[in-house]
C-alpha cells in the first residue's frame, strides 16, 4: 500500500470466531479492528449444552458478551459496520466500512453463513425459543426419545433425519421439495424413518412448543422440529478477490487458515460445514497466531 496501514488486522464478523481472533490478536498486541455486521448466528441459540467449559448451559447471547468483553478488556476494538468491498494491492489491504476506507496489513474473515430458514411464521423467534431447530450436532442429545420432526427439500434432510436416529425412534422427514430431489428413500425404510411428502399449509403454535403441522386437512404434532434446509457461505468478499471456493461455496484454507490470496484468513462457518462454536473458536486461534508470526517475519522481529 502506498499509505501506512491503519491497523495491523481488520476482522470481518463478530461471532465466536471473530472475537476469539480478536482476543489473541490484542493480547499479541497487534492494532485489531472488529467489523460487526450484527446479529450473528450464535446469537439465536437459546440455550447451548454442548460449549466446553458449561454444563448447565449458556446462552448464545452470554457467550457472546463474555467474549466481546475479553477481547476489549485487551485492547480490541470493536465497531458496528458493514464491509461492502475489500481490494488487496499487494501489500495489503483496504476495506471500506459504512463508506469509510480502513487500511489493514491482514485480514480474518469469520463471516459465517446464512441459513436457509423454512417458510413459516416468525421462524425466527421460534429458533431462538428452540421451537425449530437448526443444528443436531449442538443439540440432538435433547431429542432423546421424543417425536421429531425434520423439514428437508432434498438428500441433506434424509441424512439429518438419519442422524437424529441416535436419539429417538420416532423421526420423521417432512420432504417438502420435489420428489426426484430425494434420492434415498430406501435408506429411509431402513432406518425405520417415517416419510411424509407434502407441502405444509400451516404452523400452530401453543406456549414453548409446535403444536402441529398441518396439511390436506389432517394434523401432526411433534416435540422438537429441525430444518434441514441447508445454507448459504458469506464467502462474497473473498470470492471477489479471487479467493478459491470448495464445491459447496465455503472457503478453501490451508492449516494454517489461510486462503489462496494473500494475508487473507478465514475461520468459523465460513470455512467448513461443521458449524460449531468449539470449532470456529479452534480455527480464529491458529489464524491469529499465523497472522501475528506472518506479521513478525515481515518486520524482521523472528530468529
Amino acid at each position: 500500500m502506498t499509505d501506512r496501514a491503519d491497523i495491523d488486522v481488520l476482522v470481518i464478523g463478530a461471532g465466536p470466531g471473530g472475537l476469539t481472533a480478536a482476543n489473541y490478536l490484542a493480547r499479541f498486541r497487534r492494532s485489531v479492528l472488529v467489523a460487526d455486521g450484527g446479529n450473528p448466528r450464535a446469537s439465536w441459540i437459546p440455550l447451548s449444552h454442548n460449549t466446553p467449559g458449561f454444563p448447565a448451559g449458556i446462552s448464545g447471547d452470554a457467550i457472546l458478551a463474555r467474549m466481546r468483553e475479553q477481547a476489549e478488556e485487551y485492547g480490541a476494538r470493536i465497531e458496528p459496520g458493514w464491509v461492502q468491498g475489500l481490494v488487496h494491492d499487494g501489500a495489503g489491504f483496504i476495506a471500506s466500512i459504512d463508506g469509510r476506507e480502513v487500511r489493514a496489513r491482514a485480514v480474518l474473515l469469520a463471516t459465517g453463513v446464512v441459513d436457509h430458514h423454512p417458510d413459516l411464521p416468525g421462524v425466527e423467534r421460534a429458533i431462538e425459543r428452540a421451537l425449530v431447530r437448526i443444528c443436531p450436532i449442538c443439540d440432538g442429545y435433547e431429542a432423546t426419545d421424543k417425536a421429531v420432526a425434520v423439514l428437508g427439500h432434498n438428500d441433506k434432510g434424509a441424512s439429518e433425519a438419519a442422524f437424529l436416529r441416535t436419539y429417538s425412534d420416532r423421526v420423521t422427514l417432512i420432504h417438502v421439495g420435489p420428489p426426484g430431489d430425494l434420492t434415498e428413500r430406501e435408506a429411509l425404510v431402513r432406518l425405520g424413518i417415517e416419510l411424509v411428502e407434502t407441502p405444509i399449509e400451516a404452523v400452530r403454535l401453543e406456549g414453548d412448543r409446535v403444536t402441529a403441522f398441518c396439511w390436506g386437512g389432517a394434523d401432526r404434532s411433534f416435540d422438537l422440529v429441525y430444518s434441514a434446509l441447508g445454507t448459504s457461505p458469506n464467502a462474497g468478499l473473498a470470492q471477489a478477490l479471487g479467493a478459491r471456493l470448495a464445491d459447496d461455496g465455503r472457503l478453501e484454507v490451508d492449516l494454517h487458515q489461510k486462503t489462496s490470496v494473500p494475508g487473507l484468513y478465514a475461520a468459523g462457518d465460513v470455512v467448513r460445514g461443521l458449524n460449531q462454536i468449539a470449532v470456529a473458536t479452534a480455527e480464529a486461534a491458529v489464524a491469529a497466531t499465523d497472522i501475528h508470526n506472518t506479521l513478525r517475519q515481515q518486520d524482521g522481529q523472528t530468529v
